[in-house]
């Protein structure tokens, strides 16, 4: 891999794509296992400038300069400061919301225009999705003026916000008593509440996009508690994070995750370590032990373990070297530049793990007992974990995000079949910023060869991980011919619709669908749709769909989640078996293994 040059599949560009899709998907999968996505180092490197000069130079300049506090190169003047902590939550919110933090650039689909975000969000008439249909005042699909004004508003209400000195207060003076530069005014935050909420209402791809699960109690935390409270409801916070993303690891999707996650990561320059994290490269490469190691004792026993040590750790060494742990382990994420690319966030959360944790130490009296009342920490203790309960006994009510399954690959997922030429009347829609990926990589300069393999890597990485077995098993079984049709990862394809995408399936759902099919009027059999949601907790099976586009759902069912990981990517034993609940009168199926209900 070069600065400017990637690491390209060695592929017959003139012949590849005449290959059967099983063979297209073999021979990507094992050139995503020791190259990745091959994205050049120059892609990386813009990366890595967004981050350093847009998110952290020029966070810090803005929070130090309008807090008192500073200069922003003297990092020993602000790091423990606590309105620098909040100025620092709110420049992630203002960034994500508008969308040049995560989601963002060509590792998530976006090559040209590079942003989605404020170029959806803010556009009469793009595409809207409402969370919940029962909520009232939220029907329709495209967003109106009011759409528009209440999310500007958001944005202008977190500059106000971020902008505006700070205010000393009885609580704050009485535990920091030598504090000159006080904490954000709690009356500039009740605007970015209410717009967080009512936004979020109107179209949930904005509240995802702001990571709303996250930084709205935070906001809320800041604006109602006293300065004590706060700073402990805030380890209660990020330790729920940590400990619900740690939890949702244990089943058996997480360790599908880290081999092609290290395959893609730039800063791992050895193919021989890569190799090291499948079974029997290039025959077998389902996950190996040393990816199992990695995945659930550098991974899952991290997240759960060192976050209650911390939160409830008195001893100034044992929590340094949590802290310390916690620090690489984000840094390590941030290195591996996932395709959601949430660089920011972990860049967050690094500083937020030091200014929480050694900034305020429980020994100081901010320990989670310390709390003004106990009934306080059980509130909000129940308040914060409600969401992640609930989203792991019945995934299909809450996205992966409220429910903290950040990255455990057990996430709802899909992928988009279009007959011949059926890709293309995508391009139709009014008031989309961005054609199909395939077009933006066409309008750069890529030969249409090219573009196309481009594009299929990301349905090789797909496979790669354990809900892409079920899914490509449900394309085969349902299209003969699928040989001839185009198909793209729906998290990619969803990007240039909505703007926005962090690996939830819940954001290309049957309402994205439909609001697509009234716009387009897909005929029958052009646009089909494999769905899968995330498996409950409690059940080992994995609830799927197959959709046409013009004539809804045609079936639905189950499969068992050890069959799908059991299995490897490009499915060389055939698809894996899966158990029919319901399906259409008018559709007929000779699969020998499909199991349908007696009458």
């Amino acid at each position: 891999m070069g600065f400017k040059t990637g690491d390209f599949p060695p592929v017959d560009t003139e012949t590849f794509l005449d290959l059967p899709l099983r063979e297209r998907l073999r021979t990507l999968a094992l050139h995503w296992a020791e190259y990745g996505f091959g994205t050049p180092k120059m892609i990386h490197t813009i990366y890595l400038v967004k981050v350093l000069v847009l998110y952290m130079i020029g966070g810090v300049a803005v929070a130090t300069a309008t807090s008192g506090v500073g200069p922003f190169w003297d990092i020993a003047q602000w790091w423990n400061q606590p309105i620098i902590y909040q100025k620092l939550v709110l420049w992630t919110v203002l960034l994500e919301a508008v969308g040049v933090a995560g989601s963002w650039g060509p590792l998530a689909g976006k090559f040209k225009p590079m942003t989605g975000g404020i170029l959806y969000f803010a556009r009469p008439g793009a595409i809207r999705l409402r969370p919940w249909h029962r909520v009232p005042f939220t029907r329709g699909d495209s967003r109106t003026a009011v759409d528009v004004a209440l999310y500007l508003g958001f944005l202008v209400s977190l500059m106000i916000a971020l902008g505006a000195p700070g205010v000393s207060t009885a609580s704050l003076l009485e535990a920091l008593p030598d504090n000159t530069s006080g904490l954000v005014r709690p009356v500039l935050l009740i605007a970015p509440i209410v717009l967080y909420i009512l936004c979020g209402l109107r179209d949930k791809t904005i509240f995802l996009a702001a990571r709303g699960e996250q930084y709205l109690p935070a906001l809320v935390f800041f604006a109602v508690l006293p300065f004590t409270d706060m700073i402990i409801a805030a380890k209660l916070l990020i330790v729920i994070v940590w400990v619900g993303a740690g939890v949702s690891k244990f089943g058996k999707h997480f360790t599908n995750v880290v081999p092609p996650m290290v395959s893609n990561s730039p800063s791992m320059p050895f193919r021989s370590i890569k190799r090291a994290h499948y079974r029997d490269f290039p025959r077998d490469i389902r996950p190996s032990r040393v990816a199992s190691f990695l995945a659930h004792v550098g991974g899952t026993a991290v997240e759960v373990i060192t976050p209650i040590v911390l939160l409830f750790s008195t001893n100034h060494w044992l929590t340094l070297a949590g802290v310390a742990m916690m620090v690489i382990f984000h840094l390590f994420i941030t290195s591996t530049f996932p395709l959601a690319v949430p660089l920011e966030w972990n860049i967050l959360f690094a500083y937020l793990t030091v200014f929480l944790f050694l900034g305020f130490p429980n020994s100081n009296g901010y320990g989670v007992f310390d709390m003004s009342s106990p009934w306080l920490t059980v509130a909000i203790a129940a308040g914060l974990a409600f969401f992640p309960v609930l989203g792991n006994l019945r995934p299909d009510l809450v996205s992966f995000l409220p429910s903290m399954r950040q990255y455990a690959g057990n996430w709802a997922s899909a992928l988009w079949a279009f007959a011949p030429g059926a890709e293309a009347k995508l391009n139709t829609i009014a008031h989309r910023p961005a054609d199909n990926q395939i077009d933006q990589l066409l309008a750069m300069g890529y030969p249409p060869e090219v573009a196309e393999i481009t594009m299929q890597q990301t349905i090789a990485w797909r496979s790669m991980h354990s809900q892409g077995r079920g899914l490509f098993s449900l394309l085969y079984k349902h299209l003969p011919e699928i040989d001839r049709w185009t198909v793209r990862e729906a998290e990619f394809a969803c990007n240039s619709l909505i703007g926005f995408n962090f690996g939830d399936g819940h954001l290309h759902n049957l309402d994205l669908i439909d609001a697509v099919q009234a716009r387009v009027g897909f005929a029958p059999g052009e646009w089909i749709v494999v769905w899968v949601e995330s498996q409950p907790v409690h059940k080992s099976t994995q609830e799927y769909m197959v959709v046409d586009a013009a004539l809804g759902v045609v079936e639905r069912g189950t499969w068992k989640v050890a069959d799908a990981v059991a299995a490897l990517p490009w499915l060389p034993d055939g698809p894996i078996a899966h158990t029919v609940t319901w399906r259409r009168e008018d559709v007929t199926d000779s699969r020998p293994d499909a199991v349908v209900p007696a009458e």
